[in-house]
């Protein structure tokens, strides 16, 4: 039988590089001669041709930058069209060949994801204390009415468990007693707040309650035995001048506001020093559940003894008679929504953020209510209110950001220390 041969023929042509050179051997061209026997033969064979040695001198190596030309393959390349190859997918698999995840929104975007915590946080804080000063104006009964922010939280809770989002975490005697504190002080500033809010304007309680700082260093100074440095002191006194400024000269104060507003600050002072010998480990949504469940417990009371009376005889009808079964049932589920939302977001935005974040977002937020409130309710104030609570805010400013830097100082001193 008759021999195939088909031959692979290869012209190499050097072009010039000065700096690149062979053996001494020069290569020449040659054509390399694959024949194969017919298709019937078992046994194959390659035969060579010889290179013939060249001792002339050496010269560089050229190439003639055409393409190679392999007869045989050209026309069947031609007639498919295309090679195929197998490729493997390097950017969605690993090493090991698993695919990888794609990242989720909040991965990829983290600040965005921030910035829209923020502004919720805001948002429902200013919509909830616009609507709960609206609901004090035809409904004054400030013990019930914290007990039906805490109620709604309650029940909001309850039913994310029951869904599975979150899970609950367990709650042993131990956890119970270290929360039962916080919760009391939760409920007792939360009840006073609500006080202030319907006896005077919200944007003087929220002046007021800028004072909280300052609560919280002479409790961290006197109570805990910290030592609090004299550049946190010195920023408290813009704070302390303000609010007494604003308080002179406040068109709608009276002392029931004005007290009660104070108790809420020592009463939410003495719950961050519960809540930093509370750290339990558990996550900060089933702590905040849990710590709504007792304080609504301890609010029920007092809410009972002090309202329970006038609500019964004149309370609930002259609110239904002035705005209807509907509005004043819908207008006491959404502040109990809103309250809770609030406080949850506000939670979950700042485990987001470093506490420089955290402090400046937390005035603010403070900024953000008593200007909106103003505008909302109209409410008439003093020009000395008015620079009384300015500085007042800016006080409150400095001294979150002086004490956020000494805590990040002292992040770092740790983290030093133990590496």
């Amino acid at each position: 039988m008759a021999l195939v041969t088909n031959p692979f023929q290869c012209s190499i042509q050097t072009s010039r590089f000065s700096s690149l050179y062979l053996s001494p051997k020069k290569v020449t061209t040659n054509h390399v001669v694959l024949k194969t026997r017919s298709l019937g033969s078992k046994s194959t064979c390659l035969a060579f041709s010889p290179l013939p040695e060249n001792q002339g001198p050496q010269k560089p190596v050229e190439f003639s930058g055409k393409a190679l030309r392999f007869s045989g393959w050209s026309e069947l390349l031609r007639r498919r069209g295309s090679v195929e190859f197998p490729v493997v997918a390097a950017t969605t698999a690993d090493a090991d060949g698993y695919a990888k995840p794609s990242k989720s929104f909040a991965e990829r975007y983290p600040a965005l994801v921030t910035g829209f915590f923020f502004f919720m946080w805001y948002f429902l804080n200013v919509i909830f204390n616009i609507l709960n000063k609206k609901v004090y104006n035809y409904f004054p009964y400030p013990y019930f009415v914290s007990v039906v922010h805490l109620l709604v939280g309650v029940v909001y809770c309850l039913v994310s468990w029951g869904v599975g989002l979150p899970k609950r975490a367990p709650i042993n005697k131990e956890l119970l007693v270290i929360l039962t504190p916080v919760a009391f002080c939760h409920a007792l500033g939360h009840v006073m707040s609500n006080v202030s809010f319907a006896a005077v304007a919200v944007s003087f309680t929220h002046t007021i309650k800028a004072l909280e700082p300052f609560f919280n260093a002479a409790a961290s100074q006197f109570v805990l035995g910290q030592q609090i440095p004299l550049s946190l002191w010195l920023s408290l006194a813009p704070v302390v001048i303000g609010v007494s400024m604003a308080s002179l000269t406040e068109l709608s104060f009276n002392w029931t506001g004005f007290i009660s507003a104070m108790i809420s600050n020592i009463a939410f002072t003495y719950r961050s020093i519960y809540s930093k010998k509370a750290m339990t480990g558990m996550d900060s949504t089933n702590v905040y559940a849990y710590i709504s469940i007792i304080a609504l417990l301890v609010c029920i009371p007092p809410a009972i003894i002090i309202e329970g009376p006038q609500l019964m005889q004149y309370g609930f009808r002259d609110a239904i008679a002035k705005v209807g079964l509907y509005k004043f049932l819908s207008d006491l589920f959404w502040i109990g929504m809103f309250y809770h939302l609030y406080n949850q977001l506000a939670t979950n935005t700042l485990e987001r953020v470093a506490p420089l974040t955290h402090a400046v977002g937390n005035v603010l937020k403070r900024v953000f209510v008593i200007g909106f409130s103003i505008v909302v309710f109209g409410n008439r104030i003093s020009t000395q209110t008015g620079i009384g609570t300015v500085i007042a805010i800016a006080g409150v400013a400095i001294y979150s950001l002086i004490k956020a830097n000494i805590e990040e100082q002292k992040r770092k001193a740790a983290a030093t220390s133990t590496s």
